[in-house]
């Protein structure tokens, strides 16, 4: 015997003789405790190949065929150039019929919800992405209740989608649960301001926050670094959790590695975006032309544009999809199993002392009589948690106000 390798085969129990030797190998060593191991050798060739290995190919293959889903929701006051990033962003026009609010209609401007859905197919591969838009944030005089809308409905398509999760036909489920949600900070603000720790508050929970700092080609580079120290600074001294990137596996190139560094090192991302096509050079460019230069927004040393392209689209869009799934939804799904079993016990609770009530003759056993106390327990624990609640909302509203000017 020249080889050393060994492979697994089918043993037929009917064999008596290798039962009986088994068995004789089993009783010799009982006494020393020494497994035996049985080693089955055959010449390897095309009879060792079991095929599990093409797994990756058959998920692949049906990934394709069924597609993929992305929600993105974009928030920041009117002006920041949400709707140009996102066109250069997915190489579309989104906002082809939009209506620009007048100064008027600003002022009692109130948030609202605007989806807008593309298919999108690249090299064979189909995306549906979806584009929740929140026009009218940060708008009104009066921003106070800005992100209340924003978060109700984060929560309705969790709400949704744990519903259909539950049903009886979950073949044909769709996705519409916020993936990530790119924050705009304005440029001309030296840090966050009250409204933006506000709505981060109300969404870092819930969904995969990234910010991005808007219209970067109006602050040199020495102010940018600066403006993207103090947003950090913001976040951890309000103890803000904004999309954390995952580390690199060991066994990645250092070419994947170095990117990783490089995109983690650019967050807050800043960025200039443009749907106008310039030709400089002869090369045509994507920028924006002013009269002491062009701004490409493809050049890293101009903008981020192309690291949050990279980030969002082609490095982490599953791992954002995973984070939703994994974390903030099994958080609200948790949450809702919690609620229907302290419901189903109260239930249980009075159904029983209503049976209790009307059967005067039947004997209440100690496991009954102490099951009825630790409902009404668990009952006064939920009215005293529910007026703490009133408590806080209302010393919520009586001191944090919130006016954006």
């Amino acid at each position: 015997m020249e080889s050393d390798s060994f492979a697994i085969v089918d043993i037929n129990i009917s064999d008596k003789e290798l039962k009986s030797n088994i068995d004789n190998d089993l009783n010799k060593n009982k006494k020393t405790l020494v497994p035996t191991v049985i080693k089955l050798q055959r010449d390897r060739g095309e009879r060792d190949y079991i095929g599990f290995a093409t797994l990756p190919e058959q998920v692949h293959r049906k990934s394709v065929k069924r597609g993929f889903d992305f929600t993105l929701m974009v928030v920041g006051e009117s002006g920041l150039g949400k709707s140009t990033l996102i066109n250069s962003l997915f190489l579309g026009d989104l906002y082809r019929n939009r209506k620009i609010p007048d100064v008027q209609d600003r002022i009692e401007k109130t948030t609202t919800i605007e989806k807008k859905t593309m298919e999108i197919e690249e090299r064979g591969v189909k995306l549906r992405l979806t584009i929740v838009d929140t026009p009218g944030f940060g708008d009104a005089i009066n921003c106070e209740d800005s992100w209340r809308v924003c978060s109700a409905y984060v929560d309705e398509q969790f709400r949704q989608y744990f519903t259909d999760e539950s049903g009886l036909n979950r073949r044909h489920m769709q996705d519409n649960r916020v993936h990530c949600c790119l924050y705009f900070v304005p440029p001309w603000a030296h840090s966050l301001r009250q409204v933006d720790l506000e709505m981060m508050k109300r969404l870092h929970r819930k969904v995969n926050i990234v910010v991005v700092i808007a219209k970067a080609d109006s602050l040199t580079a020495a102010e940018v670094k600066r403006l993207k120290a103090r947003i950090l600074s913001d976040l951890d001294e309000h103890q803000i959790q904004v999309y954390q990137f995952p580390e690199c596996d060991s066994d990645e190139d250092e070419e994947f590695k170095q990117q990783d560094r490089d995109l983690k090192a650019a967050a807050p991302f800043a960025v200039v975006a443009a749907d106008t096509v310039l030709e400089v050079g002869g090369k045509r460019i994507r920028g924006r032309q002013y009269p002491w230069g062009i701004v490409d927004v493809e050049n890293p040393r101009h903008s981020d544009f192309t690291k949050l392209r990279t980030m969002l689209i082609s490095t982490h869009m599953q791992d954002l999809k995973d984070v939703t799934q994994d974390v903030h939804y099994e958080n609200f799904r948790a949450q809702c199993i919690s609620q229907i079993s302290q419901h189903a016990m109260r239930e249980r609770g009075k159904l029983k002392r209503d049976s209790m009530g009307n059967n005067h003759d039947v004997p209440i056993t100690d496991t009954d009589r102490l099951l009825l106390q630790k409902d009404e327990e668990i009952r006064r624990m939920q009215d005293m948690l529910t007026q703490m609640q009133e408590k806080l909302k209302a010393s919520d509203k009586k001191h944090d106000s919130i006016i954006d000017v």
